[in-house]
């Protein structure tokens, strides 16, 4: 061979090398770009993969709540969300999890864009085109300014990349008092299954043009001192008060509370619940709805009914936005003990307690029994 010729061939080689190796870690960044979904099973995308939220799909999965056996899960998020996803996606690796896989987007987007076409809105078609249903899960606070208000000293902005990636896919599976000529992707498949998980339901009802109550205990109670909380119902808390006061004790920030359901909603209309039945459910939440959001509707209240917990919409049927988590891998578990206050004697579990209030142990059962049925109902029709 040519002597000036070898490294010219060496280069072409190492560079051919790079971009297939690049390719291909880019491809398995972008599931929604490739043919996968064409032979793959159901396909399901979940808003920010976290390590918490791959640990509730594992439970989940194992607790038989998230069938099918060929259900193939895709994480969505934005590139310049503040979480350490390389964490998560080492998880998935070291676990062999091959049903769970990414699809990272880099386009940019910012308070100005959220609810009209922008650089997400060929991404969210695409996403809402080659699924079969999505879940929002719970996190942070969402940034007030995006449904336009000041922002609350209790207000924890963590990281606005989500909101703005959440909150503008929400406005375009469903449009909202933004904008009232907007056609949202829901529109061409009414039947789309969506549920939403605390910050989820808070998403819901902000993308459609609602807003938030920045801190229930000041905004909804006129509680402003930790102290006032303690004394007041526990069933009105949402999150254990002790842990901001009592950090020493390592008592458990979520709480078990029952909660009221409405009349024609759809717990009652097609998970097949009583209006009388009062079911527990976790919770640790500061914040919740306000003014609703374009074809929201609530469907379950806090014990007084002073606090949304439950949501759906007017328009689409498969829709579900919940305040609680039905979803933390603790509430299948009795190994799970802990304390809420110091003057608790005994750890208790869940587990336990779901039982012995039913039906609240088939409450949260059927909330993923329902969604993954009109997950594979949606499916089957594609």
């Amino acid at each position: 061979m040519n002597k000036k010729f070898f490294p010219m061939v060496l280069i072409t080689l190492c560079v051919f090398i790079f971009l297939s190796q690049f390719n291909l870690v880019f491809c398995q960044d972008r599931y929604f770009d490739s043919d996968a979904q064409e032979k793959d099973g159901v396909v399901l995308a979940v808003l920010h993969p976290s390590i918490f939220v791959v640990d509730s799909l594992i439970e989940l999965k194992k607790q038989g709540l998230l069938p099918p056996e060929d259900l193939v899960v895709v994480g969505v998020l934005h590139a310049k969300q503040m979480t350490d996803f390389e964490k998560v996606k080492k998880l998935v690796k070291e676990k062999n999890l091959n049903w769970i896989k990414f699809h990272t987007i880099t386009g940019e987007i910012d308070i100005h864009s959220l609810f009209q076409k922008n650089e997400m809105t060929a991404e969210f078609r695409k996403i809402f085109e080659r699924s079969d249903g999505v879940i929002f899960f719970g996190g942070a606070d969402i940034p007030p300014y995006i449904y336009g208000e000041k922002t609350n000293l209790l207000t924890a902005i963590r990281t606005p990349y989500r909101h703005f990636l959440e909150v503008s896919f929400i406005f375009h599976l469903f449009g909202g008092h933004q904008d009232h000529n907007f056609v949202g992707l829901m529109e061409s498949a009414p039947k789309f299954p969506v549920l939403c998980i605390c910050l989820g339901a808070q998403s819901l009802n902000v993308g459609t043009g609602g807003t938030l109550i920045q801190d229930i205990p000041s905004g909804v109670y006129g509680r402003t001192h930790i102290e006032d909380i303690i004394h007041a119902e526990k069933a009105d808390w949402h999150r254990n008060p002790y842990v901001n006061i009592h950090p020493e004790l390592k008592l458990y920030p979520f709480l078990l509370h029952p909660i009221n359901l409405l009349d024609g909603g759809k717990f009652t209309a097609d998970l097949g619940f009583k209006k009388t039945d009062r079911p527990y459910v976790i919770s640790a939440h500061h914040q919740a709805l306000g003014k609703l959001g374009k074809g929201i509707k609530i469907n379950a209240t806090s014990s007084d009914g002073r606090v949304a917990e439950g949501v759906e919409h007017e328009t689409y049927p498969n829709v579900l936005g919940v305040q609680f988590h039905p979803e933390f891998p603790e509430l299948w578990n009795t190994d799970f003990t802990f304390k809420w206050t110091p003057k608790d004697k005994e750890e208790a579990s869940f587990l336990s307690l779901l039982k012995k209030n039913p039906p609240s142990l088939e409450f949260n059962k059927r909330i993923w029994l329902w969604f993954c049925d009109q997950v594979n109902a949606y499916h089957a029709t594609k």
